[in-house]
């Protein structure tokens, strides 16, 4: 029987990355992710299969296209609302996606030549990986960047991840992996020798209020962070700030003594200010589900959670 080759399920690339890791990055996003952060700014990254997104405003009406209500083989696709068409010529009469009847087959994508439908999740294998990464390479020299690979949990798919970190190092690429850290032991062992630095979250130190609000504990995301520690590895840590959970002088106090408590390992602590930018991206995958909407933290609560850690003697930066 002939092998199948490796491949990974990413839901996006972004190339010219300042956010993720030191220098100029590509950042690899891999679909699939065990946490459930009500605030997440990519909800399209929490399914392991690939799946239908909608997005309203590039509908151009079932009057000049509606192609995609006659391909789907479960009558998922029917006409929808009327609204006012972007060019100011009129109403126009949108389509909707009935979820309970959708399969993710693609169909109805493949139909759309606006692109408002659209499939969420592509699978790659390494060639193709790193024939893209090797494109970047000029800006990494540059800068002293590299590859981050993301999600997401990109340790869900621990085999792709380790793969491609095998190759970036074997042509002296840095690399970077973006986690939350909730996976077995055994699948961050083996990366470890090809990783140069992990982007960490550390979400909260309370477990049962991390379970409550994110759906999961965080002992083993903890006791993860001390063995990478314990092995030589370096960290970023990354802490968001979300109103009522996390932004309070007593969380950012039990985070700051966690991260001492790894010591060198964690060579910078980066504030992540929750944002309402992901809202829309909820919106395209039409789950019916509540859409998490907060108020975005004052440039002065950030200012002295960033100082209460400085304080505490930590490199902090806020992005």
């Amino acid at each position: 029987m002939e092998k199948k080759e490796l491949t990974g399920k990413l839901y996006d690339i972004q190339g010219f990355s300042v956010h993720d890791g030191p220098g100029i990055r590509l950042t690899l996003f891999l679909k699939g992710c065990p946490l459930r952060c009500p605030w997440c700014h990519s909800p399209e990254s929490q399914a392991f299969h690939t799946e239908l997104n909608w997005m309203e405003i590039k509908c151009v009406g079932i009057e000049k296209c509606g192609r995609c209500l006659n391909v789907c083989p479960h009558d998922a696709i029917s006409p929808g609302k009327v609204k006012e068409s972007l060019d100011g010529s009129g109403e126009i009469r949108l389509v909707a996606v009935d979820r309970t009847k959708c399969d993710n087959c693609g169909l109805c994508a493949n139909a759309c030549t606006a692109r408002a439908l659209y499939m969420c999740g592509t699978d790659y294998t390494a060639d193709e990986i790193m024939e893209r990464v090797r494109r970047e390479v000029p800006f990494f020299k540059r800068s002293g960047g590299g590859v981050t690979i993301s999600g997401g949990e990109c340790l869900c798919q621990p085999e792709f991840t380790l793969e491609i970190l095998k190759r970036c190092k074997e042509e002296g690429i840095h690399t970077a992996v973006d986690t939350t850290g909730y996976v077995k032991w055994e699948v961050i062992e083996p990366i470890l020798p090809y990783t140069d630095i992990f982007l960490y979250d550390i979400k909260g130190i309370d477990s049962a209020l991390h379970k409550q609000v994110i759906g999961v504990p965080n002992e083993l995301i903890l006791e993860n962070a001390r063995k990478i520690a314990d092995l030589g590895g370096k960290f970023q840590i990354r802490i968001p700030v979300l109103p009522m959970y996390s932004d309070s002088a007593e969380v950012f106090d039990e985070i700051g003594k966690f991260c001492l408590e790894l010591g060198d390992a964690v060579e910078v602590v980066q504030i992540l200010p929750y944002h309402n930018l992901g809202t829309v991206k909820w919106e395209r995958l039409q789950s019916n589900k509540p859409i998490f909407e907060a108020a975005i933290p004052s440039d002065e609560l950030v200012s002295a959670r960033r100082k209460q850690l400085e304080d505490m003697g930590l490199n902090v930066i806020v992005h």
